[in-house]
């Protein structure tokens, strides 16, 4: 048999074993090419002044080398341990190391150049359909054209080349390290199957769930207002980064073999055959796998929180916009509001008009402001220069002369604050100086827009008699430079275009503090539909590499275990009771770190989700379950595989 023979035998031989192997490296090349084709495409100069669009591009492409990398390494290094006892077999015939290497690296490059070459093609193919996705994700009105970009192909293959040679180093490594009997052994010592549980491993499957059960616990308390120190903060959030990490690594090293021995001790040693396929076979491949899992489920909690993110801000794009514009169009200056309400008259445009003075008094909050130590605060507590506002501008208030609630923030704001529930605070005009009653915040009333009221910092809304004293005896030295506020709405919601058109001609969005809601919103939508786009993208391909490495892991252990099954065959167990021990055995497998990162990710996103958006649960609810039902394909991949070794066992 030729060398050429050789090569080709053993490739047709284990492909296999490699098929899902080559899907992911098709992926991530097509993946890859795609992400560069956009980040040169021309289309992308439309929102290169508002979101670099090139930049989001490049940053995603540059993260998703390094998953790709990660992945295909130890991909590579799972398949060549499995084709050990191949590689001590051409040692015994009399092949040189140097000669077996070439033989696995001409393999590797029919394998891999051949997979890059049709990932190129497919990435080429897809890249007007991401350029479309893109597009209407941040609202870009464009027509995506299919462009071969000849700098991409450089790019691509350059990078996936550079990935090639670091995983032909790692095979000269694991080739001239071994020696010719440990090459018959290492697909039996992968695993720990110790079939007891030692008090050590007890001890660290409690640390474990309490380390997990604390970082929940102060995230919760993140931004809560009980951490009125910057160091405290800081501290707390590295803590609960270890604590969950550390934690997380011990779940795995000894909570689950605890757990489980828990449930088989209550059963007596009892244990049904669906019980002896997943429980038994688990609580002890979890430990050895124990850094691999923690690995995969802080990078699912990564993405998921991520993505969780974006999609709360993408989401509430339009709420955030009202809540910080108020009206279509908020003007705080008279001339130009004149401008640009004669232009919508000129055109036939109906609008209503609302006007509001603007009043700022002198706050005494220190009553009820939790101040944060080591936070350089642009106020002072005792001293805070703040807009009031009277409760006749809102039907849903009516409050007595010594009462105040503050609204018009944000439940970041507010957070950050740390105000107490009730207090008494002083309002100071020139001369005049009125004690009143706070009684809480009402974060859903918007009365003037953010930006003129320090972004997100709350008015004071008090009584009618109250705000005419006030508005009476207003110190100059302490008033705002906008002194009046126009608030524009648009009666009829289809001339709401057209008033954009004009609120750009004219200039009026050129000038200081002018704001319009279809603006902002459409701002919002770009920013965070771009960054929404990238993390889902690389969450994408993690969550193919990384249940690519779990099915990769259970192919391994399905070999193991074939002898097993055998014997169970010649028990009497018939197919059906051993796939239904293997599918339990997979909703573990697939399952806990799934489970334990879907938890990570909701807490981490609960800690602070309120700096991002409006919404939390419908956002964070679609990410999970989209997350949840990828993963799971591949859980169904596995058990179908074991389907066939059971099938082989007689």
């Amino acid at each position: 048999m030729s060398f050429n023979q050789l090569i080709f035998r053993n490739l047709k031989k284990n492909l296999k074993n490699y098929y899902l192997y080559v899907f992911a490296l098709i992926f991530s090349v097509a993946l890859y090419f795609a992400f560069v084709t956009l980040q040169y495409d021309p289309a992308m100069d439309e929102a290169e002044g508002s979101i670099k669009g090139a930049a989001g591009i490049r940053a995603g492409a540059i993260l998703l080398i390094a998953i790709v990398t990660v992945f295909l390494v130890y991909a590579n290094n799972l398949f060549i341990k499995r084709r050990s006892k191949e590689i001590g077999l051409f040692q015994l015939v009399g092949m040189t190391k140097a000669k077996i290497f070439s033989i696995l690296t001409m393999e590797n490059m029919i394998l891999y150049f051949g997979s890059m070459v049709i990932g190129i093609f497919l990435g080429f193919s897809s890249s007007k359909l991401l350029m479309m996705i893109l597009m209407n994700v941040i609202g870009i009105e464009d027509v995506a054209e299919l462009r071969f970009s000849t700098e991409a192909l450089i790019q691509t293959i350059l990078v996936f080349v550079a990935i090639y040679l670091v995983i032909m180093f790692m095979n000269f490594l694991f080739i001239r390290r071994q020696r010719i009997l440990t090459l018959f052994q290492a697909t039996s010592t992968t695993e720990n199957k110790r079939n007891r549980v030692s008090k050590g491993q007890v001890v660290i499957g409690i640390l474990g769930i309490a380390l997990i059960a604390l970082g929940y616990y102060l995230s919760t308390e993140l931004f809560s207002g009980n951490i009125v120190s910057m160091i405290t903060l800081l501290l707390t959030m590295v803590t609960i980064l270890a604590s969950v990490i550390l934690g997380t690594y011990l779940f795995y090293k000894g909570s689950i073999s605890f757990i489980f021995n828990l449930i088989r001790k209550r059963n007596k040693g009892y244990l049904s055959i669906n019980k002896v396929l997943s429980l038994s076979s688990i609580m002890f491949r979890m430990k050895s796998n124990a850094l691999l899992l923690t690995v995969i489920t802080t990078l699912s909690a990564l993405a998921i929180g991520l993505l969780s993110l974006a999609y709360i801000s993408y989401y509430s794009a339009e709420k955030t916009a009202k809540d910080n514009v108020v009206y279509d169009y908020s003007i705080p200056i008279p001339e130009n509001a004149a401008i640009f309400k004669e232009a919508l008259e000129n055109e036939g445009i109906e609008y209503t008009e609302t006007v509001l003075d603007i009043v700022h008094v002198m706050a005494d909050l220190s009553d009820i402001f939790a101040e944060m130590e080591g936070v350089d605060y642009a106020f002072d507590a005792s001293e805070t220069n703040m807009v009031i506002a009277s409760d006749e501008w809102m039907e849903e208030i009516d409050l007595s002369p010594a009462d105040t609630v503050f609204a018009n923030t944000n439940e970041a704001m507010m957070q950050f604050m740390g105000l107490e529930e009730s207090g008494e605070i002083g309002l100071s005009g020139e001369s005049l100086t009125v004690q009143v009653n706070y009684s809480g915040y009402d974060e859903d009333i918007r009365i003037l827009p953010l930006r003129l009221t320090g972004g997100g910092f709350p008015i004071a809304i008090v009584d009618e008699s109250v705000y005419q004293q006030l508005k009476a005896d207003k110190d100059p030295e302490v008033q705002g430079e906008y002194a009046q506020h126009i608030g524009i709405d648009i009666d009829n919601r289809s001339d709401l275009d057209a008033a954009e058109e004009i609120y750009q001609k004219t200039d009026v969005g050129e000038w200081a503090a002018h704001s319009s809601q279809l603006e902002t919103f459409q701002d919002i939508k770009q920013n965070m539909g771009l960054m929404m786009f990238v993390v889902g993208f690389l969450g994408l391909a993690f969550l193919i590499t990384s249940g690519c490495i779990l099915y990769f892991k259970q192919m391994d252990e399905g070999e193991e275990e074939k002898s097993s099954y055998t014997i169970l065959r010649k028990l009497g167990f018939t197919n059906e009771d051993l796939v239904n021990g293997i599918k339990i055995k997979q909703v573990f497998n697939f399952g806990i770190p799934l489970i334990v990162g879907i938890s990570h990710g909701y807490f981490a996103v609960k800690s602070g989700w309120f700096f991002f958006g409006t919404e939390l649960w419908t956002p964070m609810i679609i990410v999970v379950v989209l997350y949840a039902i990828l993963y799971s394909i591949f859980g169904i991949l596995s058990v179908m595989h074991y389907k066939k070794i059971i099938k082989e066992a007689l």
